[in-house]
C-alpha cells in the first residue's frame, strides 16, 4: 500500500512555513492521541502517521530530500524488504517523545524531570480607589481568603509522628511510563497523583493536603500614577501548595472610580468649567480645582468662545515611577445667564439695538453668511 503524502497528512499545502506545520501537527496529535482515543487503532494508526510526517517535515534537510524525492529519499538501498529504511535520513530516525518535549512542554508530563508539585492556585483581589488614590498613591491593608500550611502536620499532610513514604509505583518521580506499540508515553503517577509520596495516615486536621483554609491579611502598595486596569503581582501570596509545595501568586487588579470634575486620560486630566458669560465677554480671571487638592488661577481672555481649550502644565496626574506630572486641560463652558431681572433686560435689549449682536458674534456672522450662500448656489 503506497505511502500517503507528508503533507496530506498533516493538511497543509507544499509551501507552508514552519510555523503552519507545527500548528497543524499539534491539532492532529491532539486530536488522535491514544489518551483521547483508548482502544481505537485507527487513531493510534493516524497518530504514527502525523508524528512520521512531522518528524521529516519539522527537519529543514530531511524535507528538502522529500520535496525531491518523496518517499525514496528514505528507502535505504541496504533496508531489504519493504519499508527498511537506511541510514542518514531515515524517517524512523526521530524519538517521538522528543517532538511532543518539543511541542507540548508539560502536556505529557515532560520526561525525566522529576516529580510535579501541585503548586498552590493563583488569587485574584479586585482593588477599587478613588482618582486622588491614583494621584498620590495608597497604602492598603487588604484580606484574602486563602490557605496557609497545616500547623499539626507542618505541611507534610501526614498525622503527627507519621511521615510520608515515597510511592512504590513511581519510586517517587511523580511519573509513570506506559508502553503503546512503538512509543512510550509519560504519565502523571496515578497512585500518588504526581507528588512522588504516598500518605498512610493522612493529617487528620487537613486530610492529607498539608494545607488548611486560612483568611490572610496583607499590606499592599498602590504607587502614585496606577492607572485603571493596572495588574500587581505578589509573587508568593496565593494559595499555599500542597505538601510543601511552592505557593501561587496574588494578582491585585486596580480599578479607579470616576471623578464628579475630572475625567482622566493617560497622565493627562480634563474638566469642562462653565465661565460667566461676561467673563468670557470682557476677560477675567477664575480659579479652578486641580487633582492634587490645590485651586489654580487662570487669565480668561476677552472674548473667549464655548469650547476654548486651556492647558495648565504639569497640574494633571502622577506619571508612574516619576517625579513629573501630565497637564491639566480646562474647557471653557460660557454659561448664559438666567432669571434675569427688568434692568437686566433692558440692558442686554440696549446692547442688541446697538448693534452687538450682528457686530459682535463673529461665530454666528459665519455661519449664517455661509447659509445664504448655499441658499444662493442652489437657485
Amino acid at each position: 500500500m503506497a505511502k500517503a503524502d507528508y503533507y496530506e497528512t498533516l493538511g497543509v499545502a507544499r509551501g507552508a512555513d514552519a510555523e503552519t506545520i507545527k500548528k497543524a501537527y499539534r491539532k492532529l496529535a491532539m486530536q488522535y492521541h491514544p489518551d483521547r482515543n483508548p482502544g481505537d487503532k485507527e487513531a493510534e494508526r493516524k497518530f504514527k502517521d502525523v508524528n512520521e510526517a512531522y518528524g521529516v517535515l519539522r527537519d529543514d534537510d530531511k524535507r528538502a530530500a522529500y520535496d525531491r524525492f518523496g518517499h525514496a529519499a528514505f528507502d535505504g538501498a541496504g533496508g531489504g524488504g519493504g519499508g527498511g529504511r537506511g541510514p542518514g535520513f531515515g524517517a524512523g530516525n526521530f524519538d517521538f517523545a522528543d517532538i511532543f518535549d518539543e511541542m507540548f512542554g508539560d502536556f505529557m508530563g515532560g520526561r525525566g524531570g522529576g516529580r510535579s508539585a501541585a503548586r498552590g492556585a493563583d488569587l485574584r483581589y479586585n482593588m477599587e480607589i478613588s482618582l486622588t488614590e491614583a494621584f498620590r498613591g495608597k497604602q492598603a491593608t487588604i484580606r484574602v481568603a486563602s490557605t496557609a500550611a497545616c500547623d499539626v502536620c507542618h505541611g507534610s499532610g501526614a498525622e503527627k509522628g507519621t511521615s510520608p513514604k515515597t510511592c512504590p509505583t513511581c519510586k517517587g518521580a511523580g511519573k509513570v511510563r506506559a508502553s503503546q506499540g512503538f512509543f512510550t508515553i509519560e504519565r502523571t503517577c496515578p497512585s500518588c497523583g504526581g507528588q512522588g509520596q504516598t500518605i498512610d495516615k493522612p493529617c487528620r486536621t487537613c486530610h492529607g493536603q498539608g494545607r488548611v483554609q486560612k483568611d490572610k491579611t496583607l499590606s499592599v502598595s498602590i504607587p502614585a500614577g496606577v492607572e485603571d486596569g493596572t495588574r500587581i503581582r505578589l509573587a508568593g501570596e496565593g494559595e499555599t501548595g500542597m505538601r510543601g509545595a511552592p505557593s501561587g501568586d496574588l494578582y491585585i487588579f486596580v480599578s479607579i472610580k470616576s471623578h464628579s470634575i475630572f475625567e482622566r486620560e493617560g497622565a493627562d486630566t480634563f474638566a469642562r468649567v462653565p465661565i460667566p458669560m461676561l467673563t468670557a465677554a470682557l476677560g477675567g480671571t477664575i480659579e479652578v480645582p486641580t487633582v492634587d487638592g490645590t485651586m489654580a488661577r487662570v487669565t480668561i481672555p476677552a472674548g473667549t468662545q464655548p469650547g476654548h481649550r486651556f492647558r495648565l502644565r504639569s497640574k494633571g496626574m502622577s506619571v508612574l515611577r516619576s517625579a513629573q506630572r501630565g497637564d491639566m486641560y480646562i474647557e471653557a463652558a460660557v454659561e448664559v445667564p438666567v432669571n434675569l431681572t427688568k434692568k437686566q433686560k433692558e440692558l442686554l435689549q440696549e446692547f442688541e439695538d446697538a448693534g452687538g449682536r450682528s457686530s459682535h458674534s463673529p461665530q454666528s456672522d459665519s455661519f449664517f453668511a455661509k447659509a445664504k450662500k448655499l441658499g444662493e448656489d442652489a437657485t
